[in-house]
């Protein structure tokens, strides 16, 4: 079966046809290798690519440079490929997260010769697995002057609406010890998974931030998600570990916010695991105010992490705007709205025409 996109059909059966160039992640050739035959065949664009990540980019000599960018991996197919359609929705794997905003930002490498602003389209590989595969991170260290811009759209589930910036995370264990004792002596020790109460009353009573950033409301978290303890059926535990997942606002840097979380465990042994930062939406800046216009509706904070975090570490603030159900994505049944893709494309296309 040929592999050749056209880019000049209609999106919606551009977005059927990259549904079904199966693309798992780390599995990504074939649909890279499809996606940069057919820019490469638009003369207005400079093609550049790197492992499975596919860059191109105008060179006009605009003001402004924006950033168009999404990740061309699914999660493992669930038997919903090939992809179907029933009345106005799109099935099948990565329909909407993210493969219909994927088609998008084609049609608008292939429609837009001369944009009001200089446009770097970014397809990238490795985004649903570990962080050190991604594609963005691997262009952000390799070539970041590919992924220069004042301002980026990354094309991620919205549903059709622009969530800006996206929240920052990271994970910590809090520990409680205590001594190990036969469990029929019980007093001649002490219990740490008994001591791990205290961590609970304070998660328990933990009141989260709501801080506006850029004009957005962030709602942030702070949750066990984990605990372990334990060990033997006859042994009082020496020591207990309570995971915590901290949620905060893109005005916190990972810093401030493991000293926040230090903080709040006054007392407790606390390591942290891992954490990503947040990322501000900058919609005060004059591009991403005219892209707000264009799209029209009321932006909301992205409640999660994205790889706009990335583009933040870079100096670009960026927003997630793409046409798929964030709340469908990775699901079996996961599907999207034509009307929906073809409506992104438009205001799209509005935007930078």
């Amino acid at each position: 079966m040929s592999t050749r996109l056209d880019l000049a059909q209609d999106v919606g059966a551009l977005t059927a046809r990259i549904v079904d160039i199966e693309s798992v992640s780390g599995g990504e050739k074939t649909l890279a290798d499809a996606v940069e035959e057919a820019l490469r065949a638009l003369p207005h664009l400079t093609v550049d690519r790197d492992g499975e990540a596919v860059v191109a980019r105008t060179r006009l000599g605009r003001d402004e440079r924006v950033v168009i960018a999404g990740h061309i991996d699914t999660v493992p197919v669930a038997g919903n490929l090939p992809s179907r359609v029933e009345g106005d929705l799109l099935y099948g794997c990565g329909t909407s997260d993210m493969k219909s905003g994927v088609a998008v930002a084609l049609k608008l490498a292939a429609a837009l010769e001369a944009p009001s602003r200089d446009v770097t389209y970014v397809f990238y590989d490795c985004e649903e697995i570990e962080a050190e595969r991604n594609g963005l991170l691997r262009l952000s260290r390799n070539r970041p002057d590919w992924l220069a811009g004042d301002f980026a759209v990354l094309m991620e589930p919205t549903d059709g609406t622009i969530e800006g910036g996206c929240q920052g995370t990271l994970r910590a264990q809090v520990v409680t010890r205590g001594k190990r004792a036969h469990s029929a002596r019980s007093w001649l020790g002490i219990n740490a998974i008994h001591a791990a109460r205290p961590v609970l009353e304070i998660l328990e009573a933990y009141e989260a931030r709501l801080p506006v950033v850029d004009g957005l409301e962030y709602h942030e978290g702070l949750n066990a998600v984990g605990i372990s303890g334990g060990v033997a059926g006859n042994v009082i535990p020496d020591e207990c570990t309570v995971t915590v997942n901290y949620r905060f606002a893109p005005d916190l840097s990972l810093e401030a916010a493991r000293e926040h979380v230090t903080e709040v465990f006054d007392g407790f042994e606390v390591r942290f695991t891992d954490g990503a930062p947040a990322a501000r939406p900058g919609l005060t800046h004059p591009v991403a105010a005219a892209f707000v216009t264009a799209v029209g509706g009321v932006p909301r904070a992205k409640l999660g992490w994205t790889d706009v975090s990335l583009f933040s570490t870079l100096g670009i603030p960026a927003v997630n705007y793409g046409p798929g159900d964030p709340n469908l994505a990775h699901q079996r049944d996961e599907h999207v709205s034509l009307s929906k893709i073809a409506d992104c494309e438009h205001r799209m296309l509005t935007w930078l025409a």
